[in-house]
């Protein structure tokens, strides 16, 4: 998605807890920050805007599936370290956002996903922290009347945490045949696609839905 929006002539922050995959530049902020911290993202949001300005849209796009086990085997410990980077990773994000914004108006977009609306066995950990994304969005759009809040599931886009599914036995995620299917059929939304819906949610009048939580097309 970033490569897209990069094509398209948007100025970008990056932050990931690898490499971003676009190199700093005149255009690009990449840093390697853990959103587990806050202080580290307050201090990226910080840099992003002295280097390229106003903030306009920020998207709170990382996330890890693991742990993949069923709740009689998760452990507390594992739980708090996903919600640590899936929920609070999020909450730590937005409130970067909303200090730079300082009361002007923009546009956040929290990602989400279909795991947000129902149960998978093996995820009990992933679907509760998805959960909690678009409540908490909703949350937010509540309280910040100037800011637009959404938490957006992008579809199914064949990713790292797709290949991770589908490594996966039946008897550790059951699920898995229904993704090795969508594999085989190569039944994928585009990164360009998501990112074009993304931009056209943030900025065109004409696409700006009402709604808090969204679910996008499948598109190519």
């Amino acid at each position: 998605m970033a490569k897209a929006l990069k094509r398209r002539g948007v100025r970008l922050g990056l932050c990931a807890r690898s490499q971003p995959i676009i190199d700093d530049g005149d255009d690009v902020v990449a840093r390697q920050v853990d959103v587990s911290d806050e202080g580290a993202l307050c201090t990226f949001a910080t840099e992003v805007a002295a280097r390229l300005g106003r903030i306009d849209l920020w998207i709170n796009n990382a996330g890890v599936l693991e742990p993949i086990a069923f709740a009689r085997e998760l452990s507390g410990d594992a739980l708090m370290q996903h919600l640590a980077i899936n929920v609070a990773g999020v909450l730590h994000g937005t409130r970067a956002y909303l200090s730079h914004l300082d009361g002007r108006e923009g546009v956040l977009i929290n990602i989400s996903s279909g795991a947000a609306l129902k149960g998978y066995a093996g995820w009990g950990a992933y679907c509760a922290g998805k959960a909690a994304v678009d409540r908490l969005s909703e949350c937010v759009q509540l309280e910040e009347p100037t800011l637009r809040c959404h938490a957006v599931a992008p579809g199914l886009i064949d990713t790292d945490m797709q290949r991770l599914i589908r490594s996966k036995t039946a008897d550790e995620f059951p699920a898995v045949d229904k993704f090795l299917e969508i594999k085989r059929n190569d039944a994928f939304s585009s990164p360009d696609h998501v990112a074009n819906q993304l931009m056209a949610i943030a900025f065109e009048p004409a696409a700006r839905p009402d709604a808090v939580v969204l679910r996008l097309p499948p598109g190519r």
